[in-house]
This record gives structure tokens, sequence and C-alpha cells, in this order.
């Protein structure tokens, strides 16, 4: 992704001191997600998640706010609430989806280290191998129908008109559109990264290893696409299949348990980002809810 300029979210702080850090919040993330393309690191998506979680908790202080609560409460300004609480539950989904995904990916990983580090045969380990490129195939389309969600949800925030409010009201409209957004672009990345593909190139065995440990950034027509630990698991495990007893084989073998456990460390890092990441996204569903029902 090409950078882009990044515009300022100014929010006033006077009334609401929540406000200020909502605003360094938002602004340091837009400026991260244009990094290209650091946010297809595990840290970086991680870190990422940490920031996001903390910018739900100043939304819920904001609207939680006796003055903001005041001013919903006193006009009908249902629909502000009603946009926001539109796409809840897409993000709810995508969460929970992408939890399930690290979680399932964690099992199959774990699968395979112990079939690597037993001395069985080749039989063996190949059907492990194969069960977990089974699961990834499946999971690109899950992944795939969960982007195609994502798009639709942008899609509604981009073309949804600014609503007549006053000040305040302005001032929460434009930071629930804009955390909405945020939080799509990060959530975005992520499933972008788990779905990220082998690479296409006719090299094999340790040409393709070098390549990925390299990080070659590869570019192609629609996107930029790096080799990510993801999509090099997939590569040391095809390169596996039916290889495991020769020399290069066995070389591979020892580097395809290193990026495993890396992969098994690294999945617990954002499972536990997601995890905080669900509450809050459950919470501010809910916070919306109450003000409808008030």
């Amino acid at each position: 992704m090409a950078n882009q300029p990044v515009r300022s979210i100014s929010l006033p702080s006077r009334e609401h001191p929540c406000s200020v850090r909502i605003e360094a919040l938002l602004n340091h993330l837009k400026a991260y997600q244009f990094s290209s393309p650091v946010p297809f690191e595990f840290e970086a998506i991680q870190t990422s998640l940490v920031a996001l979680a903390e910018l739900y908790n100043c939304v819920a202080e904001l609207i939680g706010s006796p003055s903001i609560q005041q001013a919903l409460l006193s006009t009908r300004h249902g629909k502000l609430v009603e946009q926001a609480l539109e796409g809840s539950i897409t993000l709810l989904d995508t969460c929970n989806m992408a939890r399930d995904l690290l979680l399932t990916t964690k099992e199959h990983v774990q699968t395979l280290q112990s079939a690597l580090r037993r001395k069985g045969g080749d039989s063996s380990v190949e059907t492990n191998i194969h069960s977990y490129l089974c699961f990834r195939k499946k999971a690109k389309k899950d992944i795939a129908k969960c982007l195609g969600g994502l798009k639709r949800m942008e899609t509604k925030v981009i073309a949804s008109q600014a609503l007549d409010l006053g000040h305040d009201l302005s001032m929460v409209e434009r930071t629930l559109r804009e955390t909405s957004s945020i939080t799509v672009s990060i959530f975005r990345f992520l499933l972008k990264f788990m779905a990220m593909p082998a690479p296409s190139a006719k090299a094999s065995g340790w040409s393709l290893i070098s390549k990925l440990m390299r990080m070659k950034l590869l570019s192609s027509e629609k996107e930029e696409k790096i080799l990510n630990l993801v999509g090099g698991v997939d590569v040391c495990l095809h390169s596996l299949m039916g290889n495991i007893q020769s020399n290069e084989g066995r070389a591979q073998l020892k580097m395809t348990q290193r990026m495993l456990e890396t992969l098994n460390s690294s999945s617990e890092g954002l499972m536990t980002g997601l995890d905080c990441m669900f509450r809050c996204l459950v919470q501010n569903r809910v916070s919306l809810l109450n003000i409808l029902t008030q």
C-alpha cells in the first residue's frame, strides 16, 4: 500500500478531557496504518490491537459522560446511535472469527510440532501436514467472506451522510465514524496477514526458504504482498511433503520447527489482543443499546 497523507483528527477537548487521548490514538493508528509493509507483522498488528482497545475504552468514557448522555437523551438523535450500532455486529463477528481462526491455527501448529518431534514414519508427518494445509485452504475462503463483509460495512460508513447535530454530538459522530473506520482497517490487516498465500514462484526448496527469510517484497498489479511468517510456514510445509528424508528435507525440517514455534508463540499474543478487543466491542454495543432504551 502506498503511503497516504494522514488527516489529523481534531476534537474539542475543553468539554471532554478524554477527547484529547482519543485524538492522539486516532492519529497514531491512522499513521501506523499507512506505514506499509509494517502492519503485516505480528508485533505491529498486536500493538495496533492494544491501541485500538484503549481507543474503545476512551470512546466508552466519552459517550458515557453526563453532558453527552444528556444531549442524547434530551433530543431525538437515535439515528446517531443506530448508525454506530449498524456495523457493530460485523465487527464482533469479524473479531470472533479471527479469534477462532488463531485458536485453530495454534492447535494445528502444536499437532505438527508433536508430529515433527516424533520419530515416526513419513506418512504420519505428511498426514498432519496435509491436514494443516487443508485447514489453511478453508481458512482463506472464510477470510475472503469476512473481508467482503468489512468492505460492505466500510462502503456504508463512507456513504452515510453526516447528521445535523449540535456541537457535542457532531464531535461524537466523528469520533464513532473514525473509530469504526480504523477498526475495519486493522481487522483487514490481520485477516490479510492470516490469509497470506504461498508465493507462486516456480522455485522450490532452499531458494524459496531463502526468499522467505529475507522477507522479500513481492509486487502485483492489485496490491503489495510480503512473505510473512504465516505464508512462510505454508512454503516450508509444502516443501517438506514427500521430501522429509532427503538431505535438503532434514535441513528444512529444523527451520520449519523453528518457524512453527514462532508462529505458535506469536498467535498467543494476537489471541490476547483479540480477546481484549472482543470485550471492548461487546461493551461498546451494550452502551449504545442502553442509550436507545433509556
